[in-house]
């Protein structure tokens, strides 16, 4: 409970529909904000806050204890004010689809995380999953290779969950999936997973993920060299569909 936020809305006479008007957003979001212990947007926790006239901090104290990597912090951002994302990975399925069991087995057999702060980064990666729980969620589309579907990651238990939960995702309308399926030969995702991700005014922002850490990039010859590799990939994939009939067929053989 957000008591902090109760007590606000006490003081100023707000409700949760009222403090929804002001903010613009759906009341049923203010209310998961003061009753599930969500904690909204950086603009909607910026209105809200200037509202009840509180510093956000006084409200949401826990984004002061920020427990991601501080060169990830641009891009979780980005990522949380993003209408769209579009996603490629060659090796694991995207961080934003991942249960916690894989998430975990991927976190923990890197080498590069001390075994101490896998739960601390596996917080932060499960928290950021909330962004496609949201009434507003962004379109999310993933192209992953077929290679990600077989790949042993926790054992085979893990990738029979992980293979129904992402079967699961893709039921819902603002998530799509493409598998560009082993027999295709090189392609641009050989060179790397990477991220695209569209703001409400139509700027573009891409993230590329390497062994020591993430960049974000902005350049526009480099914004372009990364849509090229997406139309490239995502024209090698299989259709939503077909890649949802592959990925359950994948899951079986998981036994």
């Amino acid at each position: 409970m957000n008591d902090a936020l109760r007590a606000a809305l006490h003081d100023t006479g707000h409700t949760t529909d009222s403090l929804a008007a002001e903010v613009g957003v759906d009341p049923k979001t203010t209310a998961r904000w003061l009753h599930e212990e969500r904690i909204p947007h950086p603009r909607h926790r910026a209105a809200a806050a200037a509202v009840l006239g509180r510093d956000i901090g006084d409200i949401w104290a826990d984004t002061s204890r920020r427990r991601e990597p501080i060169w990830f912090r641009p891009w979780q951002e980005i990522e949380r004010e993003a209408v769209s994302l579009r996603s490629y990975e060659s090796m694991v399925l995207p961080g934003l689809l991942q249960t916690e069991a894989y998430a975990r087995a991927v976190l923990g057999g890197t080498g590069l995380i001390a075994r101490g702060d896998v739960e601390r980064h596996l917080a932060t990666r499960l928290a950021r999953q909330d962004i496609l729980r949201h009434d507003d969620p962004p379109q999310f589309t993933a192209v992953v290779d077929e290679a990600v579907l077989r790949r042993p990651v926790g054992g085979p238990a893990t990738m029979r969950e992980q293979l129904h939960a992402l079967v699961a995702a893709c039921a819902q309308p603002h998530v799509r999936v493409h598998v560009v399926p082993s027999r295709v030969g090189a392609y641009a995702g050989l060179n790397g997973p990477f991220v695209i991700a569209a703001s409400a005014d139509h700027r573009l922002a891409g993230y590329l993920d390497n062994q020591l850490k993430g960049q974000v990039v902005s350049d526009p010859d480099d914004i372009a060299a990364i849509l090229g590799a997406w139309e490239n990939v995502r024209g090698e994939a299989l259709s939503h569909w077909q890649s949802v009939e592959l990925i359950t067929e994948v899951a079986q053989t998981w036994t």
